[in-house]
């Protein structure tokens, strides 16, 4: 209860200050002159405007409010190494109780978690959240459960917005040390079959700086070791790495671990690099000119990442119509020179609708199908000429070609259909109209008859004939497309049909684009959540485990999204590598920035946050002592001080907030105490004018 004096006028301020200063000058005149009374005159003239001016005493009812203390438990990922976690369990729930036993005292508990979109640990922030809605006077302290590696500390206390004590109770020992592999350079990007350089140090921090021993440093490239390194610990060293395919291409780093050091998952750096291709070179060796020619040329034309060399065969040796070789416009077809020469140079070769008619020699056919067993790969666009006697089944190229053609020739309509294998192959999959029945594109008028006797059968064709068959032969892949019409997709006839999509699918598999492999697990992140495809022809798959970067299992179970496409996803809370492996499979994906701050100096400290605390008149202290006792300081509530610290305890400020619940008014000149009031000292200064 508080008591205090107001003031109401009853008149401008204005008024009442004239007054005073006409009252102040009669009385000073009364006074020089020596008149009778004068003194009385300045009471009266005093009483009545004080009067005016409508004193009143207040009587205030408040009821006091609780201090609020905060006390914010470090959960980033630092603090689960070594006993961190258990120490801090302890500390909070000591400290929850001692707090909770003083009177005049709220408990709010903060988690400070660990997000894999924040790079760093972040106490201040969490703190200032979770005081947002406490006026700032009525906070008594906060209190910092941690390792004391904070990196929002703020750079004065006037950043925190109140004005109370701030300790920090840091878990871990003094004796701590560890050995860490830092990221100081490396690309992002690099071109298929080069040699980059990723730059690393190596560190040792705490006990065991001094260590000279060479330090063995493994390199792997998507899990597989592909060469070791030493270096000494303060040492920077560059290693070269080969980007050997597209995409990306993960490569960790990993020093040998350091006998009791305090954690090895700063041991590892993980860098991913994006393998880009130089344009892909393509050989297309029309054998004839025909309708659909174009539509081949003008979909590789289009892609840019493809550089075509493309050669129609106008003139075949057996042609003579005596036209002398000097007047002839045509280009010579360089067949040594491509086939033989350069062969290897190319990502796929594309024979449509050729015919072997003694352009090419046996010995180049060889020649192709080794470059197919050694990674080459080859699409045969036939028509009629596959089913004839030219047909390039009756070269060297069999043993390697996955259907065998039957001599027969089908030419009436039908609709290209989706196999029940290609709704789930990536080359087939999804392609636009080719879920209903027929499909919606437009009709084919001819086919070549074959047996399939290697590969993969993606569409059909009329009596369920082989249309397209895709096979892998030893290091290499080959596709057959045994149909000359799909120009008349292109041509829009009969509203046309997905060439575009089918036919670039079709030539990036052969080029081993890694987005069409038929199997493939995959890992991407979309935000925080972990997101694992698998890719597949098989009717079921098995559940897959996550391995976190800290060592724990998490098994996930696929739910199919596409025909041939399942996928699970999980959230990450961990910086760092992360292992899926579905048995047969497994892949990798990094989590977080390459260098991460919550990683990068891991020993306990409490020189981080001793300024922001001495300056609040709080303390940095560990929980531990020398000999590994937990040690939780007493808690002292204090109203003020200029030290809330000492040996063994900690303080926090008793605020002096309330609640205003009421006010009780009292007049002092309005009613018969007024009244008598004014009248007794008119009546003085008549009876003394009067003598």
């Amino acid at each position: 209860m508080i008591w205090s004096v107001s003031f109401s006028p009853l008149v401008p301020l204005a008024v009442l200050l004239a007054g005073a200063a006409v009252a102040l000058v009669l009385s000073a005149l009364g006074g020089v002159m020596r008149m009778r009374g004068w003194l009385l005159r300045a009471l009266a003239m005093a009483l009545v405007l004080l009067a005016l001016a409508n004193p009143a005493v207040e009587r205030e009812d408040r009821e006091p409010l609780s201090s609020v203390v905060a006390l914010v438990v470090d959960k980033s990922q630092s603090q689960t190494l070594a006993d961190r976690t258990t120490t801090a369990a302890a500390a909070a729930e000591t400290l929850k109780e001692r707090i909770a036993a003083l009177p005049g005292f709220e408990l709010r508990v903060i988690e400070a978690q660990s997000s894999t979109g924040s790079d760093g640990t972040a106490l201040f922030g969490a703190l200032s959240d979770g005081l947002s809605d406490v006026s700032p006077d009525r906070i008594g302290g906060a209190v910092l459960i941690t390792d004391g590696q904070v990196h929002d500390v703020p750079a004065n206390a006037s950043a925190l917005g109140f004005n109370a004590p701030v300790h920090a109770l840091v878990t871990g020992t003094a004796d701590e040390f560890d050995r860490r592999l830092a990221l100081q350079r490396a690309p992002r990007f690099g071109l298929v079959g080069s040699e980059q350089v990723v730059t690393l140090r190596l560190a040792d921090s705490g006990a065991a700086q001094g260590e000279t021993d060479l330090v063995r440093i493994d390199v792997r490239r998507d899990g597989e070791t592909v060469s070791q390194r030493f270096v000494s610990p303060g040492q920077t060293i560059d290693i070269p790495v080969d980007i050997a395919h597209g995409g990306n291409n993960i490569f960790e780093f990993e020093a040998e671990s350091l006998a009791g050091e305090l954690t090895t998952v700063n041991n590892r750096v993980v860098v991913t690099i994006d393998g880009i291709r130089e344009n892909l070179r393509v050989l297309l060796v029309s054998g004839s000119p025909h309708a659909g020619e174009r539509t081949w040329r003008n979909l590789l034309k289009s892609d840019a990442s493809v550089d075509l060399v493309h050669f129609t065969i106008l003139r075949p040796p057996e042609k003579q119509d005596g036209t002398p070789i000097s007047e002839l416009s045509l280009i010579a077809f360089p067949t040594r020179e491509l086939f033989s020469v350069k062969i290897d140079e190319f990502d796929l070769i594309i024979f449509d609708r050729y015919e072997r008619r003694g352009v090419l020699p046996m010995l180049y056919f060889d020649n192709i199908a080794r470059y197919v067993r050694e990674g080459g790969a080859v699409l045969i666009a036939g028509g009629p000429d596959y089913a004839e006697g030219g047909s390039l089944y009756r070269t060297p190229l069999a043993p390697i070609l996955p259907a065998r053609p039957t001599g027969r020739v089908i030419e009436r309509p039908f609709h290209a259909q989706i196999s029940d294998l290609g709704d789930r192959h990536p080359v087939t999959r999804g392609l636009p109209g080719g879920r209903s029945d027929p499909p919606d594109w437009s009709r084919w008028f001819r086919a070549v008859d074959a047996e399939v006797t290697a590969g993969e059968v993606l569409m059909t064709g009329p009596d369920q004939s082989p249309l397209l068959v895709l096979n892998r032969e030893e290091e290499g892949r080959v596709a057959l497309l045994l149909s000359d019409h799909v120009w008349l997709w292109a041509r829009g006839f009969e509203g046309g049909g997905p060439h575009v999509p089918l036919l670039r699918r079709l030539a990036h598999w052969l080029m081993k684009e890694p987005d069409l492999e038929e199997e493939a697990l995959r890992l991407s992140m979309r935000g925080s959540e972990l997101v694992v495809e698998r890719q597949t022809l098989e009717a079921e798959v098995t559940d897959a485990t996550v391995t976190a970067p800290s060592g724990r299992d998490t098994r996930l179970t696929f739910s199919e999204s596409e025909p041939g496409l399942w996928r699970a996803s999980m959230p990450t809370t961990e910086l760092g590598l992360y292992t899926v492996t579905d048995g047969s499979r497994t892949t990798l994906i990094h989590v977080g920035p390459q260098n991460p701050r919550e990683f990068a100096d891991v020993l306990s400290t409490t020189e981080r946050l001793a300024p922001v605390t001495a300056a609040t008149g709080g303390s940095a202290t560990r929980l531990r002592d020398v000999g590994g006792d937990l040690s939780v300081p007493r808690i002292v509530p204090l109203k003020r001080a200029a030290d809330f610290s000492g040996n063994g305890w900690i303080g926090l400020r008793t605020t002096e907030a309330s609640i205003l619940k009421g006010i009780d008014r009292y007049p002092l000149f309005i009613g018969l105490f007024g009244l008598a009031l004014l009248l007794g000292a008119l009546s003085l200064v008549w009876y003394r004018e009067g003598r």
